[in-house]
């Protein structure tokens, strides 16, 4: 953007427009969902009377609601940064959210050359909704969220972490993303419920995936899918409800599930003698559910 030569030639208002389009409909469906599933309801004596169904039930529009909001955030910052032309590179340079180009290009001699060129806005890139609905893993999940923030705590926290292990550089950097939203106990609850859910997901996947037929694959991805969805909706509540009392109530009032359901796909998972997770992804594991083409723009 500093360095742009030809700044006029850089497209930005139909860039705008595609990456803005979702973001009334993702406002509409928060202030719905919202409206429906007040966050303070849980917070009410009335709430742990309903049965345990609709008690766990009520943290899938309380995370909905999360979503979409931050959804509609992210959405507009970065319409602000391509309204301006910033964070455009050339789709040559492979530009990463966060990183920018991973590739040099050598900059265009003259506004003819600059226009024939292919823009994109990777590098300011902060959310990929698509991704953090439909992925399969949790870790996938981190990796589609808050994308530029992730790839400054990969390069500067999880690389100079004091610890080799994958789940424990995890949990250092979980640590202090936490640190780094604030004090209130929730963050520190939620984030580091995600190194074992990465321990436990990692040690059973590759215990037990690779063993299954290519139809028994598909059909542990949606399991996976689904699980991990439910467990970002537990961890989110202790994200909104914030104090260590509302979330410790909440979790306790549907017998910590998550957790238990963790540490027992950790247990089978070293049972049947699961490597430990990595950083490494495996070639047979998919990342999202559906085809790429179908991802958003």
């Amino acid at each position: 953007w500093l360095e742009q030569p030809f700044p006029g030639a850089v497209p930005s208002l139909r860039p705008l427009l595609r990456r803005a389009w979702p973001a009334p409909l993702f406002g509409l469906l928060f202030l719905l969902s919202s409206h429906l599933f007040p966050l303070e309801a849980v917070r009410e004596d009335a709430f742990y009377a309903r049965p345990l169904p609709a008690r766990l039930f009520y943290m899938i529009p309380v995370f909905f609601a999360f979503r979409m909001r931050f959804y509609v955030a992210w959405i507009a910052a970065e319409c602000g940064c391509i309204a301006a032309g910033f964070g455009a590179y050339p789709v040559a340079a492979k530009a990463r959210a966060g990183g920018g180009p991973t590739l040099q290009c050598p900059p265009p001699s003259s506004p003819e050359k600059a226009a024939s060129l292919e823009y994109d806005y990777e590098t300011i890139r902060n959310i990929d909704c698509y991704g953090t609905d439909f992925c399969v893993r949790v870790r996938d999940g981190m990796r589609y969220w808050n994308m530029t923030v992730q790839w400054w705590l990969a390069q500067y926290i999880y690389k100079s972490a004091p610890a080799r292990s994958y789940v424990l550089r995890s949990a250092w950097t979980m640590l202090l993303s936490a640190y780094w939203h604030g004090l209130h106990p929730g963050y520190y609850l939620s984030f580091l419920t995600i190194p074992l859910c990465l321990a436990a997901e990692g040690r059973l996947e590759s215990a037990l995936r690779g063993r299954l037929s290519p139809g028994g694959q598909k059909a542990w991805d949606w399991v996976h899918w689904f699980l991990k969805m439910r467990a970002y909706d537990y961890m989110c509540m202790g994200f909104v409800l914030l104090s260590l009392a509302d979330t410790l109530r909440y979790w306790a009032s549907i017998y910590f599930c998550i957790h238990f359901l963790a540490l027992a796909a950790l247990g089978l998972g070293l049972a049947l003698g699961g490597g430990s997770p990595s950083r490494r992804k495996a070639a047979s594991q998919p990342t999202s559910l559906a085809p790429e083409k179908l991802r958003e723009e």
